[in-house]
């Protein structure tokens, strides 16, 4: 099989890899930047390996779930998880939005200090998907850095309110 296609975020944040590392893994930090132009609802936050995060989304009266189940948790290094739509019930359900979209993602975010700087480093790709998942993941890729920058720069903000 050839290689998954793999969407990669790099950034860098003027702050130190615990305060980054907290932002990611505090339920009431993660909802002021995730999903951004959206009220974030963290219903659940279970930090190691198996445990669930929980989130809704809520635009315009609709809510959008996701369901993450954490594979490893190497505290304030590296986060693995599968990431996967779900419904209001938390069952792992087909995109509502792409039909074809594959239904478990496989991301990590490393997290590396850097004197007093943290360098992170998100990779998404389909995890267990047909052929159809992966094509449309592959020919999505160009379009994901828009929802995830906006994130980014809400993070960015948020690390430097916490720093004041």
């Amino acid at each position: 099989m050839s290689e998954l296609p793999t969407y990669v975020l790099e950034r860098e944040f003027d702050a130190p890899r615990e305060l980054v590392w907290k932002a990611w893994t505090d339920p009431k930090l993660l909802a002021r930047w995730y999903g951004p132009n959206v009220e974030t609802i963290v219903h659940r936050l279970e930090l190691k390996p198996g445990g669930l995060w929980l989130v809704e989304m809520k635009r315009g009266g609709n809510s959008h779930y996701q369901r993450v189940e954490y594979t490893e948790v190497t505290p304030p290094e590296r986060l693995v998880w599968l990431h996967s739509n779900s419904d209001a019930d938390w069952n792992v359900i087909p995109s509502p939005m792409m039909a074809d979209w594959p239904r478990l993602l496989l991301t990590t975010v490393t997290f590396e200090e850097d004197g007093g700087r943290t360098k992170l480093r998100l990779t998404w790709m389909p995890h267990e998907s047909s052929e159809a998942e992966i094509a449309c993941f592959a020919a999505a890729i160009d379009r994901m850095g828009k929802g995830w920058d906006a994130g980014m720069k809400l993070l960015a903000e948020l690390l430097a309110e916490l720093q004041a």
